[in-house]
């Protein structure tokens, strides 16, 4: 593989379909149960008679008595297996052997009325107290010679008996019940493995991290890495290096420069002085838009504010925008979209801020730059496959004809000449350049593209029931030029404590019955180009085995509130451990979870894979409140104060033994905690309300809920009991969990929007991203080919949704038929 030396374990293409050695187990089929549910309530179950089944159900499955006699038959064969005397039973039974596998044979069986379980079909049937064999069979004759054979044989019988009940009591004593392990057990390991997280470890960890960007470059940080993972026993770890092409600041910081006055500022607002350069050049230079074009511009400076569709347009209609340079406000919207939506319109440049007014008053950022990047994911020079050797290399210097600087808050005041104090009765007043002034600017850009090594670090503990299906964890480390330095270390450290936790339980003997395969990816700053490549790499693989992705980045960003991203399908799991932050119901904040867009390297998996994920951070309100996509800009090293947020660590503990436990329930249930009904009713809830919705959308919108809802009563519920588990039938069950997303990948999404339709653009939107978007677009353009265009997306992707339940119910129906 080239440089890429590392492989997947081999259990990556083996998959355990049968075990033959199964006990056979028998369903209760008298009636269903689905589930109905209002958002935000809790499910309740309903009974279903079988003449009220959806159409198209399995035809074999509308006679009930024919299915009790059927079960019947098996339970009484299987009763007269177990009896003394089953040698007698089998001669005088040969001569009606054929009556087995006549059709049109009759049995003359009288149908019984299985037991109904609440669980489901699973349920075995129970064996009633009138309950007597429909087989006849010859009685033994009275003989006294044989007297003393019988007398034998009742003895015999009686040791036997007592022998068993023997037996069985001291291994009931010394071994707990399979529901105890399931369950309880489960539970009581999970938190024996958590308790050993403490706080003060965690900043140990942190400390040290942060001091090894001082000397140390991405590869020596990552072999570092590498060293600790694998002194704590993670087994398998290895360094996965792919050459990327990566586009850096020049040998001198941009600038801008007003032409009245012929004032010159660096990004920072600061003056383009020489002693203003050694103030600060690290940042200075590493204050850019990666991938942006180069170039020296001069034009008038146009503020578009949010840069939205509605703002364009109104600028439009008062100035000539050709090739002028917009002032520009980051969040609301992607950057990516935004940029696309200038571009179009034909703006040259973009200088792009942050308002003080988008930040909680803690973070005082007036004067500090930052840095973004232009990549939508992966290394630029390969586009949509993997950076390995022999792959054909694009030498693309920018991705787009714009030039974009990012400036400070500081520097945007003096291009409009504002005071210093905007506050008007304690009220922060947005920037805002006025109508009627016009500005002149000279902007300066210059950075340079070459090709350099980004490496992954991933190691993997095998799971010993499913092997070949992985629980990917993931981080990052070591960014770009000590940009988010605390970010990365403080991401590192909270992975690097779960796995010292867990390989302490393991090192007694135990073991997750899933691989769990924990990632800390390189060139995140950049695109997620690690993450990308390594999921590029091993696609097909991942398609196949990928359950689920955690996501570790950034855990501590604020200390006011915890906030949760989760799939549709986690969600419910998500809220349920959120109750390990609050263990008062009473006093608990309402549960702040949701599918929205976030900016790290779950990007890929979400996106690409259609894999479930769950991310769980601190956050400051203020910061939740205010527009989305703020975290799109990377700040110096100095930015974010870890410690200042959390001193004793003990938020970084919370997102620790938060997401540890959802690794460890995902990584070990026999059944995948995933939700059906909980997509099924997001798809329902994103079309509510929404002006763009037909009744086509609604109609199947309606029909996936009611498959759902099937799924979820007739295959997961029961499958939850261990007195009602086959493992054939959960890992087929498991199977369709795990790609119940992938029915929502569209195909075309605009720049910067999840192709993914589950996730809406900030947590404060219900209604699909792209509609929303193509809405906007109708209105601007007065065309309504896009809306129709993304229409047609969300209904297919309804509709694949519809399609894949309704096969999962069938499959499992015809392989119900064919065991009975």
């Amino acid at each position: 593989m080239g440089e890429n030396e590392a492989s997947l374990p081999n259990t990556a293409l083996q998959g355990d379909l049968s075990n033959p050695g199964m006990e056979p187990m028998w369903a209760a089929l008298s009636g269903r149960f689905f589930t109905t549910e209002l958002p935000g309530k809790k499910m309740a179950y309903q009974k279903v008679n079988a003449d009220q089944r959806a159409p198209g159900h399995s035809q074999y499955l509308d006679n009930d008595d024919l299915q009790a006699t059927a079960l019947d038959l098996e339970w009484d064969m299987e009763k007269e297996l177990e009896e003394p005397g089953f040698d007698q039973f089998q001669l005088n039974s040969a001569e009606n052997q054929n009556l087995e596998n006549s059709e049109t044979a009759d049995l003359n069986l009288d149908p019984i009325q299985p037991a109904t379980s609440p669980k489901g079909r699973f349920q075995r049937l129970q064996e009633e107290s009138d309950y007597v064999t429909h087989y006849t069979r010859s009685a033994p004759k009275s003989n006294p010679r044989n007297f003393c054979r019988l007398l034998k044989i009742f003895c015999t019988a009686i040791i036997l008996f007592i022998s068993g009940i023997l037996i069985g009591y001291y291994s009931h004593k010394n071994c707990p019940s399979n529901a105890t392990s399931s369950g309880t057990l489960d539970l009581h390991l999970y938190q024996e493995i958590l308790k050993t997280i403490q706080g003060e470890d965690i900043k140990k960890s942190f400390r040290n991290l942060v001091q090894l960007y001082k000397s140390e470059d991405d590869m020596d940080i990552s072999k570092k890495i590498k060293t600790q993972w694998t002194s704590l026993g993670l087994e398998d770890v290895q360094l996965v290096n792919y050459s990327v092409l990566l586009n850096l600041p020049g040998l001198s910081p941009s600038s801008v420069t007003l032409s009245s006055s012929g004032q010159c500022f660096h990004p920072n607002g600061q003056p383009c002085s020489e002693e203003a350069r050694k103030w600060s050049s690290q940042d200075l230079l590493y204050s850019y838009a990666a991938y942006s074009a180069n170039g020296i511009l001069e034009a008038e400076v146009i503020d578009v504010s949010y840069g939205n569709a509605d703002d364009l347009k109104r600028i439009k209609k008062m100035k000539n925008v050709t090739n002028q340079i917009a002032l520009l406000k980051l969040g609301k919207l992607p950057l990516l979209y935004k940029l696309s939506l200038l571009e179009k319109t034909g703006f040259g440049g973009v200088l792009l801020y942050i308002d003080p007014c988008d930040l909680p008053k803690t973070a005082n950022l007036s004067y500090n730059t930052f840095m973004v990047s232009l990549n939508p994911g992966g290394d630029p020079s390969t586009p949509g496959y993997p950076s390995i050797d022999g792959s054909f290399r694009q030498h693309r210097s920018n991705l787009t004809s714009l030039l974009v600087q990012p400036i400070s808050a500081s520097l945007v005041a003096k291009l409009i000449s504002l005071p210093k104090d905007r506050t008007t009765n304690g009220a922060c007043s947005p920037l805002e350049l006025p109508n009627n002034e016009e500005r002149i600017v000279n902007m300066k850009i210059q950075t340079v593209t070459k090709f350099e090594t980004v490496t992954n670090v991933v190691g993997y503990l095998k799971g010993v029931t499913f092997p070949d299906r992985y629980v990917i964890v993931g981080s990052h480390h070591h960014t770009a030029h000590s940009y988010n330095r605390q970010e990365w270390a403080s991401s590192t450290a909270v992975i690097t404590a779960f796995i010292r936790a867990l390989m302490l339980r393991v090192k007694r003997g135990w073991r997750p019955d899933r691989t769990i395969v924990f990632c800390s990816w390189g060139g995140t700053a950049f695109g997620n180009i690690g993450s990308y490549e390594w999921g590029e790499d091993f696609r097909k693989v991942l398609q196949r085995n990928v359950v689920a992705y955690i996501s570790l980045h950034s855990p501590v960003r604020g200390n006011s509130s915890l906030h949760s991203v989760a799939s549709p399908s986690l969600q419910q799991l998500v809220a349920e451990k959120n109750k390990f932050n609050c263990p008062r119901r009473d006093q608990c904040p309402k549960t702040n979870i949701s599918s929205e867009q976030i900016q790290d390297d779950a990007d890929y998996f979400i996106n690409h894979l259609g894999v479930p994920t769950v991310r769980f951070t601190y956050e400051d309100i203020k910061t939740l409140e205010g527009p989305s996509f703020l975290s799109e800009a990377l700040f110096p090293k100095h930015a974010t104060k870890i410690e200042e947020m959390d001193p004793f660590f003990n938020l970084h503990e919370t997102i620790t033994k938060l997401s540890g436990e959802v690794i460890l329930q995902i990584a070990n249930e026999p059944v995948l905690p995933f939700n059906a009904l909980d997509i099924a009713l997001e798809v329902q809830n994103s079309l509510k309300g929404d002006q763009t919705t037909t009744p086509q959308l609604l109609a199947l919108a309606s029909r996936l809920r009611e498959s759902a809802e099937l799924f979820q009563s007739d295959e997961m519920r029961p499958a939850n009991d261990p007195k009602e588990r086959d493992p054939m039938r959960v890992r087929m069950l498991n199977d369709l969990l795990q790609d119940m997303e992938k029915s929502f990948l569209v195909q075309h999404a605009p720049p910067g929007f999840y192709r993914n339709i589950l996730y809406h653009l900030d947590g404060k939107t219900s209604q699909f991203s792209i509609l929303l978007e193509a809405w906007e677009h109708c209105k601007s353009l007065a065309s309504n080919e896009t809306l129709q265009e993304a229409l047609s997306e969300v209904l297919n992707s309804i509709n694949a949704a519809q399609v894949y339940f309704k096969a999962g119910l069938d499959v499992f129906e015809s392989v119900l038929v064919g065991k009975n």
